[in-house]
């Protein structure tokens, strides 16, 4: 129906260019699949390893903060791509060549997306469109543009050089102050309880301000400088009241009275949460007030490079973390049963006297789960259907993946230093909201690597001569969107895995400032 749809608008001049249309538009799909597959996990990897979300609970938000970035703010960065790479006059006058040329671009990346993700590759599908842009430069004899102009392949490349800098600037920045005015302080909880608030706030500011900068429609020169700061300031001190009303309350009832019921959709009752017997919809169940993000998959704590000021508390997780079998690395409203529907396991591994470890996190592979049950049964009963269906279609997002049985890798993290856990769950809310912010970030600027090509053969194929200058069609953006989300529900486990713990996460602040310039970042 979409390609009736484009055929019925087509051009007599690019008439016989339909089969460069249909061919592209198939690649485009792969393309912003591949995308989100390999470059979500930038996003939400380092939660999934410390386990503050699932990764059902990560696909879920995927799908949701890459459709609202890539059609609410996804626009600008098109532009850059379309236009900014190869010299298009080369093109006038013979668009079929530029149709072609686009279509080809579109197939390398998509190509080389999929195969890196299906690998456990982390790529910049940045570097791979612009790479593939390039090469279409050189086939065709189009000038690249390397000059320093804006969206030049001199300012993209030097992003990726510029963007990391930045990153590393802004998040020794952040975790230096976080470090010395709450992590490295005597009573680092209590430092912690009194700070939070705080960063709640300066963490909502910096999404007011990026929603400000690249809302469509936005003018900051018509709404004033004044008025920009105006709303900054407001959303910080709001979340900063909102927080000390509903957060803190919750926090005093879960991690210092210890109420193992309590879940994040008690949030709501804050000062009601001060009570000694107040009534708790919907409770929780469990022994662990809080997680040991510290625990790997087997229960066992690595010894930290620096002993943390609040050592009582932490000694007391790590000993339910190694001699009782509740640990299980759960959030927030997550049960043993939820948990266990994650995933492919790793091999066992094996204590000091050469006994298999049990995983303590229960889990159990997506096809022991759903098809060695059904294994032995006939295809045309409804059950095996059923438990195939499943297993196609969630496997993507119950495979298990952050554990690994690398005694490197545990050698490496034993020498990280260790904190009160009570104080690290307290930035478990923020790392979400963050985390969110970076994907939204993400669906707004990277969504021009794939629909940047296909913009380009659309306008030309409907106008019948050489066009990158029109606006990107929402529907793309709407498609594109979606698949982003789709891409990494299905195939995102295999760079979570190879991010893991890994690599540091980028700043959210690296991320916004590239999309101001119209600079894709990754």
């Amino acid at each position: 129906m979409v390609l009736n749809t484009l055929l019925a608008r087509q051009s007599s001049a690019t008439a016989p260019y339909d089969w460069i249309l249909a061919i592209t538009f198939i690649a485009y799909f792969f393309s912003a699949f591949g995308n989100g597959a390999n470059d979500v996990a930038n996003a939400y990897a380092t939660s999934v390893a410390a386990r503050t979300l699932s990764m059902p609970q990560v696909g879920f938000l995927s799908m949701l903060t890459e459709f609202l970035g890539a059609v609410v703010l996804g626009a600008r960065v098109t532009s850059t791509i379309k236009n900014g790479i190869i010299d298009i006059d080369r093109f006038e006058g013979r668009p079929g060549v530029l149709m072609l040329a686009m279509g080809c671009a579109e197939v390398g990346s998509a190509a080389w997306l999929m195969f890196a993700t299906g690998q456990g590759m982390p790529v910049s599908t940045t570097q791979t469109i612009v790479g593939a842009l390039v090469g279409v430069g050189f086939a065709t004899q189009a000038a690249v543009t390397w000059e320093w102009t804006g969206g030049s392949v001199s300012q993209v490349a030097a992003s990726w050089a510029i963007a990391p800098a930045i990153a590393a600037c802004f998040s020794a920045l952040y975790f230096g102050v976080l470090k010395y005015s709450v992590l490295e302080r005597k009573d680092s909880f209590k430092w912690g309880m009194r700070l939070i608030p705080v960063y709640f706030g300066f963490t909502s500011a910096i999404l007011a301000l990026f929603i400000t900068i690249e809302a469509p429609g936005s003018d900051l020169d018509a709404l004033g400088a004044g008025t920009a700061v105006g709303i900054i300031l407001g959303v910080f001190a709001g979340m900063t009241l909102i927080c000390y009303i509903f957060f803190v309350p919750f926090f005093e009832r879960k991690l210092i009275r210890k109420d193992t019921r309590l879940r994040v959709w008690h949030i709501p009752l804050g000062p009601l949460l001060r009570k000694e017997n107040v009534h708790l919809y919907f409770p929780g169940k469990g022994t662990e007030y809080v997680t040991n993000y510290y625990a790997d998959s087997y229960g066992r704590v690595a010894a930290g490079g620096k002993a943390t000021h609040n050592a009582t508390e932490l000694e007391y997780d790590h000993e339910r973390a190694t001699d009782e079998p509740a640990v299980t690395g759960k959030t927030l409203g997550e049960t043993d049963k939820d948990v266990g529907a994650m995933s492919d396991s790793p091999s066992p591994s094996t204590s000091g006297a050469g006994t298999p470890l049990a995983n303590k996190t229960g889990y159990v592979a997506p096809y022991q789960r759903w098809i060695v049950p059904v294994k032995e049964m006939s295809w045309f009963n409804p059950k095996k259907l059923w438990n195939w269906t499943k297993f196609l279609l969630l496997r993507g997002v119950t495979i298990d993946a952050i554990s690994h049985d690398s005694d490197l890798l545990r050698a490496i993290h034993s020498r990280a230093n260790r904190y009160d856990v009570r104080v690290e769950h307290l930035w478990t809310y923020c790392q979400v909201l963050s985390a969110m912010l970076m994907s939204i970030a993400h669906g707004s600027n990277d969504i021009a690597n794939a629909v940047g090509p296909i913009a380009a053969v659309y306008a030309t194929y409907n106008s019948g001569e050489v066009n990158t200058r029109s606006p990107t069609p929402v529907w793309l953006l709407v498609i594109g969107g979606f698949l982003l989300g789709l891409g990494f529900w299905f195939m995102g486990y295999h760079i979570i895995r190879a991010l893991g713990n890994k690599i540091t996460q980028m700043s959210l602040l690296a991320a916004l400032l590239s999309s101001s310039v119209l600079l894709p970042p990754s």
